[in-house]
């Protein structure tokens, strides 16, 4: 027989399935809240073991958000998918260049992808960001490159692009960057995961 769950119900009765289904597993009680989130978005319970986080992770994007800090993401899907109403009552905002019709042009002229010049826009926004990457390895080697350089200090890198080419490669370079980062290690990820990263931490401040 199907239970009928009520719909204010429904999220609360998925994360005690999905707390049921991981078992003895201990979680970190830090990471939980976004491992969860991730797990609630996608059913996928790999990410319970794929998900990196480096030292405070959370906490620090956590802080920047109640801070009031942008978020820039790499596709409008993510755009959409981050809870805008709690991030503008921190002070923030969500900024996807992808779209852009200059973008566009100087990606063309160049000879490179849209994701590499949105990065490079989002260099110079005079705000702390949160960068949720959930679709182009490009948007993430784009950012090693700019951290190295000196051009932008992420308050956090949300690497999670889904794929098959310089996928794994991407998101290791950030790892290795040592900028605080949570990656989806493997090819695993999405514009949904981003978002759900992302309203993971929101909902912290939230609630």
């Amino acid at each position: 027989m199907i239970e009928i769950v009520k719909p204010m119900d429904i999220e609360k009765r998925s994360f005690e399935i999905i707390t049921e289904l991981l078992g003895d597993r201990q979680l970190d009680p830090e990471t939980e809240p976004v491992v969860k989130r991730v797990i609630h978005t996608t059913a996928d319970f790999d990410y319970a073991d794929s998900l990196h986080f480096s030292e405070h992770a959370v906490r620090r994007g956590v802080e920047a958000l109640r801070a009031g800090c942008d978020i820039v993401t790499d596709t409008q899907m993510a755009r959409s998918g981050i809870n805008k109403t709690i991030l503008s009552r921190l002070g923030g905002q969500v900024h996807c260049f992808m779209s852009d019709a200059d973008v566009a042009e100087e990606a063309r002229e160049r000879g490179i992808t849209r994701a590499i010049v949105s990065m490079e826009r989002a260099a110079n926004l005079k705000k702390p960001c949160i960068f949720a990457i959930g679709n182009a390895p490009t948007a993430l080697l784009a950012l090693r490159e700019l951290v190295d350089a000196g051009r932008v200090i992420p308050a956090l890198i949300v690497g999670v692009p889904v794929g098959f080419v310089n996928v794994v490669e991407s998101k290791e370079t950030i790892i290795a960057s040592g900028a605080p980062c949570i990656v989806a290690r493997g090819r695993k990820g999405g514009s949904n995961v981003a978002a759900a990263i992302c309203n993971a931490m929101l909902y912290q401040i939230e609630r």
